[in-house]
């Protein structure tokens, strides 16, 4: 089995800390050789390091990629902008001769050498590639029957040069990762569109991410489900913490939302509370006594 680092990223301790909860108890209950990656900094964050100040953005995500490569380990990260910056950065050092030099001298100055030795993986990918569908329907203990509209994000599939995944425009892999578990995926309009908050929208134009926000809503809205699931806590917060926002403004939704590895540690047998889905911002008491009940069954 490949031995991997998760590299938790900043949010998830900070906001959200039953994602993080949530995702150790995956890993174990999968049989997956990991452990966190200590020392870890910000990814940094793709829409804003990057688009402003490449040599700084390689030199901060190479210094992240080189602890997990003294470990001998892959990243794996659980956020599509923590996957974004460190999975481009890693591919442009290993095929960019001139660009690798000139980091590395940035990182000989605290001891470090990239390498390009290992690789950087997200948690939807990982699970669907390297454990896969069927390891992961022979190791949950209950099915879940729920609604749900899924949430790709941006990072995740796209630059399609960059990533894994067979289809970019109709893609399936997360789909059939949620399904696996009892979970209906409900298609519906703009299911690929952002969730508004990425390429530093949210922290530049608050009230264009917002508005992009609703107008995903009201697509998801239409669907009738029970739940969002997403596999980034960015497009979490956008989706939890927007939707606080938009109550003030009068628009409620009252959609809940749960990371992945939050729904696949409830197919596990942990309760939404195990799993901090309590924690949300948004008030999730009736999803929550509704997974109850499911787990009765």
């Amino acid at each position: 089995m490949m031995k991997i680092s998760l590299f938790l990223g900043c949010l998830v301790p900070n906001r959200y800390p039953g994602i993080e909860k949530a995702t150790g108890i995956c890993l174990e209950s999968l049989g997956i050789d990991w452990k966190e990656l200590e020392g870890a900094s910000c990814c940094p964050a793709p829409g804003v390091f990057r688009s402003f100040d490449e040599p700084t953005w390689l030199a901060l995500a190479s210094r992240n990629i080189t602890l997990s490569e003294t470990d001998e380990r892959d990243v794996l990260t659980i956020c599509n902008g923590c996957y974004g910056s460190l999975a481009d950065a890693n591919l442009k050092l290993k095929n960019n001769p001139v660009l690798k030099e000139q980091t590395n001298s940035h990182l000989s100055q605290i001891g470090r050498h990239f390498d390009g030795t290992i690789d950087v993986r997200h948690i939807i990918e990982f699970l669907y590639s390297e454990i896969g569908v069927q390891k992961i329907k022979e190791t949950i203990v209950r099915q879940l029957d729920l609604k749900v509209a899924l949430h790709y994000g941006c990072h995740m599939l796209k630059p399609s040069s960059n990533r894994a995944t067979a289809s970019v425009e109709h893609p399936s892999v997360f789909d059939e990762l949620v399904e696996v578990l009892g979970c209906t995926s409900v298609d519906y309009p703009d299911k690929m569109e952002c969730c508004g908050a990425g390429g530093g929208v949210r922290s530049a134009l608050g009230e264009t991410a917002l508005a992009i926000t609703e107008h995903k809503l009201g697509k998801i809205e239409g669907a009738d489900v029970d739940c969002i699931v997403e596999a980034c806590p960015f497009c979490h917060m956008q989706f939890d913490a927007g939707q606080v926002s938009l109550a003030e403004k009068g628009r409620e939704f009252g959609i809940p939302v749960i990371h992945y590895s939050q729904l696949l540690a409830l197919s596990l047998g942990y309760s939404p509370e195990d799993v901090g889905i309590n924690l949300n911002e948004m008030d999730c008491s009736d999803f929550c006594n509704l997974l109850n009940e499911l787990k009765k069954d």
